[in-house]
C-alpha cells in the first residue's frame, strides 16, 4: 500500500481529469494547508444535504484531521479504496470522494435516490388484496418484499449488469425452498450477459431466456410485491432491477400467467371458475378467427343449415374471401389497441372508442365486412383482455395469425395441426431447466413445501 502524499495527489489529479468535462462536478477544499481535505462529487447524483450535514459540517466541528478521518472511516456507508477504477465507479454512482493529505481516499455514500412514491398497481389491477406496486428504487422494492416476508431464510444477493449503466440487480429467494440448480443456472446466465445499458426488467427477461426467438414468456415480469412474495414462498427467485418499477420472477410455468393475485383470496370453487374463464378466453381469442375462416370457406357442413345460411347472407355483399375479411378487421383492432396504449391518457380511451364504433359501423354499412365478423372481432378483443399478465397477452395477440394462415390453407385440419404443434412446442419449453407446460405446478410445489416442513418439524 503506498504511503506518500504523492499517491493521493495522483488519485485526486486523475479523478479531476476523468471528470473535468462534467458540468455537475463539485470540488471543495476543506481546512488549511496543514490540515487539508479535498472533496469531489457529482451534484446530479449526490445528495447535497447529506454532503453538508455529514461531511462538511463535522469537519469544522472536530477541527482535527485525525479525528475527522476516524469519523469518516467508522460512518456507515463509507469505504476506503486506492483503486482508480473503483473510485470512479462510486463517484459516478453518487458517492463523495474524500481525499486526505495522506494516502487515504474514502468514498462516502451520499447517493441521491430520485424515485417516486409507492403507488397503486397500474397494469395488474385486482379487486381485493393489497394495491401497492414497485417503484424505481431498489431499496424501497426490497423493503416492500421484506415487510411481507419476515423470515431469516429470505436471502438477498446483489450484482450488476451493464458495462455503462452498472444497473444493480437484487436476487431474492428463500434458501430453504429454492432449487440450488436453478440459482446456479441464473447466476451463470447473469454473468454471461454482455450489454452496455440495462434499463428495464423486461429487457433483463429477454437476455435471461437464452432464446431470442421464443414465442412464449418463460419468466414473469410483475409490478406487484405480493406476487413476488407469493412466488418466493413457492420456491422461486425474484430479481429486482434498480431504476425499474418491475421485478422478474423465475422459473415460470404456463399456469402462472393465468393466475391473478386475488384468486387465492376467493373460495376455492370461485377461484377455479375464474381461472377456467381465463383459459376459455385464451381458447376463444386464438381459435375464433381461424374457425370462422375454416367453417366459412372450407367446412361449412360443420354448421347447422340455419347458421350456414345466416353466415352466407351476412357475407353476401363482402367482395373478398373470408380470410382477408378476418385479417383486415383484426389488424384494425390491433391498430386501435396500440393507439389506446400510446395516446395520452386524457384522450386515448375516447379516441379509440369513437374510432372503433365509427369504423365498425361504416365498414358494415358499406358491405366491406359482415355483421357476424364485427361480433367475432369484438369477442376476440374482449377474450384477450381477460389474461391477467400482459406478456402472455402480447403472445396471444400474435399466435392467432398463424392459425388463420393454417385455416386458410388447410381448413379445419390446419387448425388441428396448429394446436398439436403449439402443444408440442409448449411441452418442449423449459424455464431454467423446469418443465414449462405444467398446468398445476404451483399446487404441486405448495404441497411439496408443506410436506418438507412437516418432515423437518
Amino acid at each position: 500500500m503506498p504511503g506518500s502524499r504523492k499517491e493521493s495527489d495522483s488519485l485526486l489529479k486523475c479523478a479531476r481529469e476523468k471528470l473535468s468535462k462534467s458540468s455537475d462536478l463539485e470540488q471543495r477544499c476543506l481546512g488549511t494547508s496543514d490540515q487539508q481535505v479535498n472533496l469531489i462529487y457529482l451534484r446530479s447524483v449526490s445528495n447535497s444535504d447529506t454532503v453538508n450535514q455529514f461531511v462538511i459540517s463535522p469537519f469544522f466541528e472536530m477541527k482535527d484531521e485525525k479525528v475527522y478521518e476516524d469519523y469518516i472511516a467508522s460512518f456507515p456507508g463509507s469505504k476506503s479504496s486506492n483503486e482508480m477504477k473503483e473510485i470512479l465507479e462510486l463517484l459516478l454512482d453518487g458517492y463523495i470522494g474524500i481525499f486526505f493529505n495522506e494516502d487515504k481516499v474514502y468514498l462516502f455514500d451520499a447517493v441521491r435516490v430520485e424515485a417516486g412514491p409507492v403507488e397503486d398497481a397500474q397494469t395488474e389491477v385486482i379487486v381485493q388484496g393489497p394495491s401497492d406496486s414497485f417503484n424505481e428504487s431498489l431499496d424501497v422494492n426490497m423493503n416492500l418484499i421484506r415487510r411481507r416476508y419476515q423470515s431469516g431464510d429470505l436471502k438477498a444477493e446483489t450484482t450488476t449488469v451493464g458495462h455503462k449503466s452498472k444497473t444493480k440487480i437484487a436476487i431474492m429467494y428463500d434458501e430453504t425452498r429454492i432449487d440450488p440448480e436453478v440459482l446456479k443456472e441464473l447466476k451463470k446466465r447473469l454473468d454471461g450477459i454482455s450489454i452496455d445499458i440495462l434499463q428495464a426488467a423486461s429487457e433483463l427477461d429477454k437476455y435471461l431466456s437464452g432464446n431470442k426467438y421464443r414465442l412464449f414468456p418463460t419468466t414473469i415480469v410483475t409490478e406487484r410485491p405480493d406476487r413476488a412474495v407469493f412466488n418466493i414462498s413457492e420456491g422461486k427467485i425474484v430479481l429486482i432491477v434498480d431504476t425499474a418499477g418491475f421485478a422478474v420472477i423465475l422459473p415460470a410455468v404456463f399456469n402462472d400467467f393465468f393466475t391473478a393475485m386475488d384468486d387465492k383470496l376467493q373460495v376455492l370453487p370461485v377461484g377455479w371458475f375464474l381461472k377456467g374463464i381465463r383459459y376459455l378466453g385464451l381458447i376463444l381469442t386464438v381459435l375464433i378467427p381461424s374457425l370462422y375462416v375454416a367453417f366459412t370457406s372450407y367446412n361449412p357442413e360443420v354448421w347447422k343449415v340455419q347458421i350456414a345460411l345466416l353466415v352466407a347472407g351476412s357475407r353476401a355483399t363482402v367482395p373478398y374471401p373470408s380470410y382477408i375479411e378476418v385479417i383486415i378487421m383484426l389488424l384494425m383492432m390491433e391498430f386501435l389497441t396500440e393507439a389506446s396504449l400510446r395516446l395520452p391518457k386524457a384522450i386515448g380511451p375516447t379516441a379509440t372508442t369513437v374510432g372503433g364504433l365509427i369504423l365498425g359501423t361504416a365498414a358494415t354499412e358499406a358491405g366491406l365486412v359482415s355483421n357476424i365478423m364485427i361480433i367475432l372481432v369484438s369477442a376476440v378483443a374482449i377474450s384477450n383482455f381477460v389474461i391477467p399478465m400482459n406478456m402472455m397477452g402480447f403472445t396471444v395477440r400474435v399466435i392467432k395469425y398463424p392459425f388463420i394462415l393454417l385455416a386458410t390453407l388447410y381448413g379445419f385440419l390446419g387448425i388441428v395441426l396448429g394446436l398439436v404443434s403449439v402443444i408440442m412446442y409448449l411441452s418442449s419449453l423449459r424455464s431454467f431447466g423446469k418443465p414449462y407446460f405444467k398446468i398445476f405446478a404451483l399446487e404441486r410445489v405448495r404441497m411439496n413445501n408443506a410436506q418438507r416442513e412437516r418432515d423437518n418439524g
